[in-house]
């Protein structure tokens, strides 16, 4: 076998992984792995770690692909745990490469170098190695990449000293095809479609790891044959069924009563491809018992720490797919009442706003949302018809995911248009992605609902009983300026009426757009 580096061996697997876009914001310690970069690979640059750990995963969820990240030993790796967390919880297969400095040095503690590199990002990635030689490099990636996509999909971190690029090796390196899903046991099967079939009014819990597997067209199917009624989960992180269809009856809140009583209705619930259930705030037990309920997931830690039900293990897609083949037919259930689009005032509600988004928003395009202080507004005023990858967003709580990800998922998606729709404050955690977005001339639409404070924030802490709450304050940031200097062309809306003009304008630009919309300081009350 002709001789080859590390650097060679590597660049061979990524190739047979699908794994050339590369996001990265490169220091000392990555030149050896960056150096002599093959044309055919493409280097996507970010300004700030924690932006390249959201472009990423946006591209790698808006794709159903793995994506691999470069970071700049400890400094870059701490600088982006905020979004590795977030990785992790939103299920985004990410191979996060980490630089180390030089093997001979390490003893010495030196400057760049990472303490037990493999135990930083804990326990926020699946896998995590520093390997033990420098031909093994390439193996370690090869496993981290089947541990990253194999059910539940999850990041995964390897940390490479410097000098180990430039050894040469002759180990083969084998590419194997990535591992598929599972389906339910038999038995565990037979008890839900027995109880499919004896319920009278069931329910299905959508999770976003259905739409993670591309199962929307399935769980429609499903939903139609059984005649259930259909719920969101409690901060779902993506669309897992159109929220125009008759069937769809809404969003569960993440507080135990309000969830219980809206399910009250139901004689049996199913959950797909969620935890049962997430919630953010406490405000005492419920008084309401939950109806029979079924897990499916293919997460065993989400099975484990369910309180109650039944649980079942599998991949969503080969459960629905197992479900529609024995699940007996039922009537469809009474659509719900729609609610009426809102008045056009100024100042203009966030209620509005998402209601003329809804009319200008292309039916095929994809939604990145991070507005927290508003997202009962978005649930009621702007439905997601995609079955296809329509919404991304958080599932971690953790401020600037969503500006960064709409890069990832543009980068990701070309086909499509995508629309990120931002508060003020969390779209400055990580605004420095706008850069990338004029770079690689993205035609992403930023719509920046700005109510100069950090409202939910001052919501939830006043429901509290908090008063007098320092540090939620925002008011003064120049959005359009910082966006133009940037790269950017630029919108700025104040009155209701030049809101659907404006979008208008911003949506058919083949460059970034950012339109600046000023929002009603006083949003409602967050469940």
């Amino acid at each position: 076998m002709a001789t080859r580096t590390v650097r060679d061996a590597t660049r061979e697997l990524l190739r047979d992984l699908g794994l050339t876009t590369v996001f990265g914001n490169p220091g000392t310690t990555e030149i050896a792995f960056l150096t002599e970069w093959p044309d055919d690979f493409t280097y996507v640059l970010a300004l700030h770690e924690a932006s390249v750990v959201a472009m990423a995963d946006g591209y790698a969820r808006a794709s159903r692909r793995a994506a691999l990240v470069n970071l700049h030993s400890a400094g870059g790796v701490g600088h982006a745990l905020g979004h590795i967390f977030t990785a992790y919880r939103n299920n985004a297969p990410l191979i996060i490469l980490a630089g180390q400095q030089t093997r001979s040095l390490l003893p010495d503690d030196p400057f760049l170098g990472a303490v037990e590199a493999a135990n930083f990002p804990k326990p926020y990635v699946k896998w995590s190695c520093e390997p033990a030689r420098a031909e093994d490099v390439p193996a370690a990636l090869a496993r981290a990449y089947h541990i990253a996509t194999q059910a539940p999909m999850g990041p995964v971190f390897v940390s490479v000293p410097v000098d180990d690029w430039d050894v040469e090796t002759t180990k083969p390196i084998v590419s194997r095809p990535q591992i598929r899903g599972f389906a339910p046991d038999p038995s565990a099967l037979d008890e839900l479609v027995s109880a499919l079939d004896a319920a009278e009014r069931p329910a299905i819990v959508v999770g976003p790891g259905i739409d993670g597997e591309g199962a929307v067209p399935d769980v429609v199917e499903l939903a139609e044959k059984v005649g259930a009624g259909v719920w969101a989960p409690p901060m779902g992180a993506r669309c897992s069924f159109p929220e125009d269809h008759p069937q769809f009856f809404g969003f569960l809140q993440p507080e135990r009563k309000m969830l219980a009583s809206a399910l009250t209705d139901h004689d049996l619930v199913v959950v797909i491809g969620a935890p049962a259930f997430t919630y953010h705030v406490y405000r005492g037990e419920s008084e309401t018992a939950l109806p029979p309920l079924f897990l499916v997931s293919d997460d065993e830690q989400i099975l484990a720490r369910a309180a109650e039900g039944t649980g079942i293990r599998a991949t969503p897609k080969l459960a629905i797919r197992a479900l529609l083949d024995r699940a007996a037919p039922r009537e469809a259930p009474k659509p719900r009442t729609r609610l009426e689009k809102p008045a056009a005032v100024t100042p203009i509600t966030p209620a509005f706003a998402y209601s003329v988004i809804s009319e200008v928003l292309p039916d095929d395009a994809i939604v990145v949302e991070e507005t927290p202080s508003h997202r009962n507004d978005l649930h009621d005023h702007l439905p997601i018809k995609s079955t296809d990858t329509g919404f991304l967003t958080v599932a971690s709580g953790t401020l600037g995911y969503g500006l960064p990800a709409a890069v990832g998922a543009a980068l990701a998606r070309p086909d499509r248009k995508v629309v990120a729709i931002l508060g003020d404050g969390s779209s400055m955690y990580c605004v420095q992605a706008l850069w990338t977005a004029a770079q690689h001339n993205l035609p992403v639409t930023f719509v920046i609902f700005d109510n100069s404070q950090y409202a939910a924030v001052r919501i939830l802490g006043e429901a509290a009983g908090g008063e007098k709450v320092p540090g939620v304050d925002l008011g003064g940031i120049d959005f359009p300026a910082l966006a133009k200097s940037l790269g950017l062309n630029t919108s700025v809306v104040e009155q209701a009426e030049d809101l659907k003009p404006a979008l208008e304008a911003a949506l058919p630009d083949e460059r970034p757009h950012l339109v600046h919309v000023r929002i009603d300081a006083n949003p409602r009350t967050l469940y």
